[in-house]
């Protein structure tokens, strides 16, 4: 079988389908030309710690202003970033784009919740708190982005003799809403972990301003009454088992109401597509080195190398054009096995250079169940595994589309992503298949599947604007499908920009004849 499978994957034909193959009521594309309403976003914290080379939180503060966002200067122009899924993102200004150019104390600052855009950072938008506003949403607007959102201190600003807190916030977000804001993240602050307060805030946002997406963070409860809830901050080399562990602890929690409480793994595409979460984008396009020559240790260029695997956000993002995030609450399960990454530190491999067990030679340690599943069951692999077995995720979508991702691991010192022989049983075959990350070969089981010679089957990479045809390079029997590595690599990555390292993001989907 595994001959037959590499055979039969060495063969992919390059043609793109088209109706001069004979089947005119097939699609073009597989990806919807129409930009995701998924709450996903584009923050510019890792942009601010580059052009500044991270050399405090002050400057990092500092460098959020109009000329970094708009300006052609070195290290500045953030708005031209990822021009193929702009459409598709919230881009949000993080920290501190409400206080005063020279005020980036990172506590005791008396503007910290002030929520206004200040006119000494954006000294082009004049006039009321809303006016201002607004102009600056209809110019990143005018850049292509889906719209803009902002950092929220958690608290109300001190010294300024506020009394009612309700009606502070009430007017903030009637602020946002007239101005066509689109996005909160509420982080830290004095109230960051007052559960009553973080719900009122959800609240007047629902009433006062219904098209803002409203994210809170920092205790997994909070996602019961949220409109999306971040799983916060992480380090790159052991971020993929801590993100899927966080995410997995907040599967069993029930929404309240009419919260949506839809999980953001941040930057994560491949989780966020195997397990259902909303993306919050955070490598940017200025790679290499800081500006003052140290390594990006935000970023560093080991291991997985994040910001050469560009191309994985844009195949997650586009994702959500066909299948939108959605909130916890339903069936899920969670494999009790867990499999554990070591990374062994070198110089400037994490920003968290401050905390314990942070030195060269340390190792950091992560781990995380080794499947997790959502309207599923569980994936299973077919044959013997070793230790260095990926991650296993899938997840069945509310509209029926299901994806499937398997997530490499930081072992030591390298990234290693084992290709494994992966079953996955699937209630129906009518819906899109996201696949996401290497596989040895990935078995799609159906209850029922229609006669081999009645079936059409396409697959698209994720980040191309056309299908292929690849039902000769499939291998059906019964009610199995079958891809082989070759197939899942060449597809996934058939649209690659130069020198990304990406894992393969596709979509496939059958049609009868």
């Amino acid at each position: 079988m595994k001959k037959l499978i590499k055979h039969l994957a060495l063969s992919i034909p390059t043609l793109i389908l088209s109706v001069s193959c004979g089947a005119d009521r097939l699609p073009r594309s597989l990806v919807p030309d129409r930009p995701s309403k998924a709450p996903d976003y584009f923050c510019t914290w890792n942009l601010q710690g580059y052009v500044c080379s991270c050399s405090s939180n002050e400057a990092q503060r500092e460098a959020l202003n109009e000329r970094n966002l708009f300006g052609n200067g070195s290290c500045e122009n953030w708005l031209e970033a990822f021009p193929e899924i702009r459409m598709d993102l919230d881009f949000v200004m993080d920290d501190s784009w409400d206080i005063p150019q020279g005020q980036n104390a990172p506590s005791n600052n008396p503007y910290l919740g002030t929520v206004i855009l200040d006119t000494t950072r954006f000294p082009s938008y004049v006039g009321s708190p809303a006016q201002r506003l607004g102009k600056l949403v209809r110019d990143v607007k005018n850049k292509g982005w889906r719209g803009l959102g902002g950092w929220i201190c958690a608290q109300e600003p001190e010294g300024r003799g506020i009394t009612d807190t309700a009606a502070f916030w009430k007017a903030r977000l009637q602020e946002a809403d007239s101005a066509g804001f689109t996005y909160w993240k509420v982080d830290w602050g004095t109230q960051a972990r007052n559960g009553q307060w973080r719900r009122m805030i959800s609240e007047l946002g629902r009433e006062y301003a219904p098209g803002l997406w409203i994210e809170h963070a920092l205790d997994e409860r909070f996602i019961a009454f949220s409109d999306v809830y971040r799983t916060y901050d992480v380090e790159n080399v052991i971020s993929q088992p801590t993100t899927i562990q966080r995410v997995a602890d907040m599967l069993a929690y029930q929404p309240e109401s009419d919260a949506r409480a839809i999980v953001n793994c941040e930057d994560e595409p491949y989780i966020a597509a195997g397990l259902g979460c909303a993306i919050g984008v955070m490598r940017h396009q200025f790679t290499g080195n800081f500006p003052d020559g140290l390594q990006d240790f935000a970023f560093p260029p080991v291991g997985r190398n994040i910001k050469m695997r560009r191309d994985e956000v844009i195949r997650g993002v586009r994702w959500h054009r066909i299948a939108e995030p959605f909130g916890v609450g339903g069936e899920y399960k969670v494999d009790p096995n867990k499999l554990e990454d070591a990374w062994i530190l070198d110089d400037r491999e994490t920003w968290y250079y401050w905390g314990e067990g942070r030195q060269k030679g340390d190792t950091l340690r992560a781990a995380a169940p080794a499947r997790v599943s959502r309207g599923l069951q569980l994936p299973e692999t077919i044959g013997e595994t070793g230790p260095d077995r990926p991650y296993l995720l899938a997840s069945r979508y509310p509209n029926g589309a299901v994806a499937i991702a398997a997530i490499g691991r930081g072992l030591g010192r390298q990234y290693i992503s084992v290709p494994v022989n992966v079953e996955q049983v699937l209630p129906d075959w009518e819906y899109p298949i996201g696949i996401f990350g290497r596989f040895g070969s990935l078995t799609l089981v159906f209850p029922n599947l229609p006669e081999a010679n009645k079936l059409v089957v396409l697959g698209q990479d994720l980040a191309a604007d056309s299908a292929v045809n690849i039902t000769r390079q499939v291998i059906i029997d019964g009610n199995k499908l079958i891809l082989s590595q070759e197939l899942i690599d060449k597809i996934g990555r058939q649209k690659v920009s130069p020198n990304d390292k990406s894992d393969p993001g596709l979509v496939i989907r059958i049609f009868e004849k």
